[in-house]
């Protein structure tokens, strides 16, 4: 009898109503979040959705931060399959580990899929960035970039300047020097495109930019609170528009050219009338990016991956002594076309790429309901290939985490089980262009120095980097 009472009274008190109408609100909650995703739920991949509103997200980023990341998709493979939806940055997702389905999400004309980002990089970015527009105008300014990096007068310009950033640096080294080598290749890199792009050459002009840039890109992976004090304010307010405006306008002022010095030449004789300023600018900072991660940490990745491997190492040196002796005997410098065609160079590149995953993935949103390999993925939903995966999976690639560049000796580099920069019409125009830069750097290196590396990692999240920026230290080569 006690007990009754006491439930009667707990009932009218107003802790029990809270209590119930709290459980009432999280029930009806959770049912919204599963109702959101039942359309269609039968044809969907099989996966789940994970907590409601922050779904897999934290496991992903989890995974993320240890040294194999790919045990979020390996774990769902087991278990679903290599395709399979989930709910990660805030989106229902599909995600594909299936290279064929992949080359398919990355081949589409742009009407299938387009693509998707954090609401803080769409935010910096602005509607007007090669990153984020589609169709005609997309494939337009990818051609024009495309066609300048890949033409002969460029190739040879480049080389030259590579080669002299490349000299200059490592002049600087004294024996025993510590030398971090990520922010070496910065360095260089970043001096390379901005040469590319507009022609700025080092001095407090390219200082400023430097510092701006990277004040800008800080952001782009914030949180999307434009409030001032957050990051995503501080990024917004080193305005790209400003700074590029003020490029054109100066490049306006200067003497026509018969033939285009640099990618924004190339933009602004463009005679098709669809780029105007504040697109040409936007994207002028827009491509800077890769000058900031992409390279560097290809050089410095390859640079680990050759300290960890003596025999690959002595290959590498032998091969580019005999190139550099070769080259010498002729009274020549290597050009574009030797560095690209030392072989054993570029499979060490391309392993590099394969093993290290510069890019992880790429996502795409989908504009209407599409099926591919009978993989259903409906409007809305977000596309996630994850190029990890593929490239570390060993049914494409026998023992996967070891570095091996012998394995690329008979094996086609451009299949769709090898998609280090993308693929499709939205392929890195500069492909050509990163792999040069690495090359010299690593030509000038072996053929100069010896290094002792001190004990790093690698960091895979958000973005793939070296925790200690790769301190080695140098000992000039002396050579008989």
């Amino acid at each position: 009898m006690k007990v009754l009472i006491w439930l009667q009274s707990l009932v009218g008190s107003p802790w029990f109503a809270s209590a119930a109408i709290t459980l009432i609100a999280t029930v009806v909650l959770c049912l919204l979040w599963t109702s959101r995703f039942s359309r269609n739920e039968a044809r969907l991949p099989q996966g789940t959705f994970g907590w409601p509103f922050v779904g897999e997200s934290l496991e992903f980023i989890f995974c993320g931060y240890t040294p194999r990341p790919e045990k979020f998709m390996d774990k769902r493979i087991k278990r679903y399959g290599k395709v399979f939806k989930s709910h990660i940055f805030g989106s229902p997702t599909i995600v594909t580990t299936d290279a064929e389905v992949s080359k398919a999400v990355l081949q589409n004309d742009g009407r299938t899929f387009v693509p998707f980002y954090p609401k803080s990089i769409t935010q910096l970015m602005g509607d007007s960035s090669i990153l984020l527009i589609n169709g005609g105008l997309q494939k337009r300014i990818h051609g024009l970039i495309g066609g300048f990096l890949k033409s002969p007068p460029l190739k040879a310009q480049i080389t030259e300047e590579i080669e002299n950033y490349v000299r200059v640096t490592m002049k600087s080294w004294k024996d025993g020097q510590l030398v971090y080598i990520q922010d070496e290749a910065k360095h260089i890199a970043f001096q390379v495109l901005v040469k590319a792009l507009i022609s700025l050459g080092p001095g407090k002009d390219m200082d400023f930019l430097k510092q701006q840039f990277r004040e800008f890109t800080a952001g782009l992976m914030s949180l999307p609170l434009n409030l001032p004090g957050t990051r995503l304010y501080r990024s917004l307010q080193a305005s790209k528009e400003k700074y590029g405006k003020r490029i054109i306008e100066e490049k306006r002022r200067e003497q026509r050219r018969s033939c285009p010095r640099d990618v924004l030449d190339v933009l602004l004789e463009d005679t098709s009338q669809k780029l105007n300023k504040q697109m040409i600018s936007d994207n002028l900072i827009d491509m800077m990016i890769p000058g900031e991660d992409s390279v560097p940490i290809l050089i410095t990745l390859a640079i680990k991956y050759l300290t960890d491997y003596p025999q690959v190492y002595e290959s590498l040196l032998e091969e580019n002594l005999k190139m550099k002796y070769s080259k010498e005997r002729l009274g020549q410098q290597l050009c574009w076309s030797d560095y690209l065609s030392m072989p054993f160079t570029q499979n060490v590149i391309t392993e590099t790429l394969r093993l290290g995953n510069v890019i992880t993935g790429v996502m795409r949103r989908a504009m209407k309901d599409v099926v591919i390999k009978g993989h259903f993925i409906p409007k809305g939903w977000c596309v996630f290939p994850y190029f990890r995966s593929v490239h570390l999976d060993e049914q494409n690639y026998q023992d996967p985490y070891s570095f091996n560049p012998w394995r690329w000796q008979d094996r086609d580099s451009t299949s769709c089980y090898f998609t280090p920069f993308g693929g499709g019409h939205r392929l890195c125009p500069g492909v050509d262009l990163s792999r040069l830069e690495a090359a010299i750097f690593l030509h000038h290196l072996v053929t100069n120095y010896r290094w002792v590396a001190e004990e790093d990692s690698v960091v895979n999240f958000p973005t793939v980097r070296m925790k200690r920026k790769l301190p080695i230290r140098v000992q000039k080569l002396e050579l008989a």
